[in-house]
């Protein structure tokens, strides 16, 4: 898949917004990237995750022994991840604000996990699941996600496979351009803070 097909995928699909939006990082954005609606298409969901998992390195691929991702944003792409790699999904919850696994999830001790995210803006939560994985026995040996919002800067501590990078400007709250100020804000993200 060339990014121009990629582009197409969330253009059909009607997931690239424009207003002002407050992300899950906290920072504000005059474009949002909605992956749920990109992802609601099954074959869609299925096209993108082989696409992404084409861009994992066969040296990490064949060592990957479960997949998982952080809810919300992530759920449904991991899903198809888990099935391109033929790998078990499972995803972390953040009930009281730290994410765990529940659901009755588990991995053995020492598993090798994919840490699949739908759109990684600062890397806070990506940074926040790997160490839940971390202290559920786990080690994230790499992660992939739809979208790198980073401008290539999010440190995640692991190998970042992005399918592609889309570079919106973000703002802090105190550095808004009059133009965005203007603009009342959604909060279209999962993470209540």
């Amino acid at each position: 898949m060339t990014e121009d097909d990629i582009l197409q995928e969330f253009r059909a699909s009607e997931a690239l917004l424009e207003g002002h939006f407050k992300l899950s990082s906290g920072r504000h954005s005059g474009h949002y990237l909605q992956c749920a609606r990109v992802l609601m298409n099954p074959d869609r969901a299925g096209r993108l995750a082989l696409a992404l998992a084409q861009k994992i390195p066969r040296e990490i691929r064949s060592q990957i022994d479960v997949v998982i991702s952080p809810a919300m944003g992530g759920i449904i792409i991991g899903q198809e991840m888990g099935r391109a790699l033929g790998k078990d999904a499972m995803f972390l919850e953040r009930p009281d604000g730290v994410f765990h696994l529940r659901r009755g999830f588990r991995i053995d001790e020492g598993a090798k996990v994919l840490m699949v995210e739908d759109v990684v803006t600062t890397g806070l939560s990506s940074r926040e699941a790997i160490d839940a994985v971390a202290r559920e026995g786990g080690e994230v040996i790499a992660e992939v996600a739809l979208v790198d919002r980073s401008n290539g800067a999010a440190d995640l501590g692991v190998p970042f496979f992005p399918l592609i990078d889309i570079n919106f400007p973000t703002y802090a709250e105190d550095e808004l351009p009059a133009e965005l100020a203007a603009v009342p804000v959604t909060k279209p993200g999962s993470r209540a803070a």
